[in-house]
């Protein structure tokens, strides 16, 4: 039911990939390539293996994602079965906050210059 191939351990790239933590593998190797992933607190090249057990740290997408190994596999499988794979320890994404008294919906379009000059101001006063 489940491509295990009857390994023990696996890269690293081609695990966070099967296990659906990124899209495709060659963006598992960037991460990997540029620093964003460590395995038990140590750097890790995209060919580091993983084993069951292992704590896998990785930034995805500006945000941290703590988990820990379960079963190491190669392919890519269903979501369902991708996440028995692993426990993710991750803390809960951080919720963006919203400028009160500015409304803006998705699909509207460009913003009109009144608005345009509204948000500026406030992102002015955020970023203090």
């Amino acid at each position: 039911m489940t491509p295990d191939n009857g390994t023990d351990e696996t890269r690293v790239d081609r695990w966070l990939c099967a296990v659906r933590l990124v899209k495709t593998r060659p963006m598992a190797t960037q991460l990997c390539e540029g620093g964003h992933v460590r395995i038990n607190g140590n750097p890790a090249k995209p060919s580091t293996k993983v084993r069951a057990g292992d704590e896998v740290h990785a930034l995805i997408a500006t945000r941290e994602r703590i988990v820990e190994v379960v079963r190491p596999i190669e392919a890519r499988v269903g979501a369902p079965v991708a996440a028995e794979c692993y426990i993710d320890r991750s803390p809960p994404p951080v919720a963006r906050e919203v400028a009160p008294g500015i409304k803006v919906l998705r699909g509207e379009g460009r913003p009109s210059k009144r608005l345009r000059r509204e948000l500026d101001r406030m992102r002015r006063i955020v970023g203090r």
